[in-house]
């Protein structure tokens, strides 16, 4: 594990507040490789079987009170389809083998997610708060008063990646991002889906509004690569820039 912030660790794709016992996801997309089929795009459908091993491969390390879903653990927009129940409610069953309690944090897909939260009494919340961390999905800026005094924000909803030189070839790998957003620390978490990587954060348009490089110096930020379930902190983006500039 690699400590991003003061009690709080990267594991794997997750974060986890050691002191809390709570750990935190982002962006499962559970049916999106169906939803890619339907549009005519062949993925192999492994999705749920990684994110198993994945979750199971975490849970083996630390001890966990509760887990916090931050955003989007369905894909679909407007229903639930069937993979999505299935493979959502025995998620939660193995989390909550472990844990005590489980949170959903709304994002921008879980319009409906309120039917696969009662199967297992599931909270559903806008945002989740641990002193004075303010954890919410990422789509839109709240405006309450948790958030003007959090001094820390984590989102998801970007899918942050950076693509690399390695072995003479590059390759694009998960990241977290760590920088500021005001006079706040602002984290972006990875998605926990394995169909794609992401979102190039230093090639491709950006989608949430915390990550204005208007409002931001989004250079500045410090990536933590995700390969292979191990954490390499690669300093600021500006640098992995530099490097391609070079090559």
């Amino acid at each position: 594990m690699t400590k991003i912030l003061s009690g709080i660790e990267i594991i794997d794709l997750c974060l986890y507040f050691r002191k809390e016992k709570i750990l935190v996801i982002g962006d499962v997309h559970f049916g999106f490789e169906e939803s890619l089929n339907k549009q005519g795009i062949l993925v192999p459908r492994f999705q749920f079987t990684e994110v198993m091993r994945k979750v199971g491969e975490v849970l083996d390390k630390v001890k966990i009170d509760t887990v916090v879903f931050n955003g989007d653990i369905k894909h679909e927009f407007g229903k639930i389809s069937d993979t999505e129940w299935r493979h959502s409610i025995r998620l939660l069953d193995l989390l909550l083998k472990y844990s005590k309690k489980i949170i959903f944090i709304k994002g921008n897909h879980d319009t409906i997610l309120s039917h696969i939260a009662k199967k297992r009494n599931v909270q559903v919340v806008e945002y989740y708060k641990i002193e004075d961390v303010y954890i919410c999905h990422g789509h839109q800026i709240p405006e309450d008063l948790d958030f003007s005094s959090a001094k820390t924000i984590i989102i998801g909803h970007e899918h942050p990646a950076v693509s690399i030189l390695r072995d003479g070839r590059t390759e694009t790998f998960k990241c977290f991002l760590k920088g500021k957003y005001g006079r706040k620390n602002l984290i972006v978490m990875p998605s926990f889906n394995f169909v794609t990587e992401g979102t190039d954060v230093l090639r491709e348009m950006l989608l949430s509004p915390f990550l204005n490089r208007k409002k931001i110096k989004l250079y500045d930020f410090e990536a933590y690569v995700v390969a292979e379930g191990e954490i390499y902190p690669f300093g600021k983006l500006r640098n992995i820039k530099d490097i391609r500039k070079e090559k």
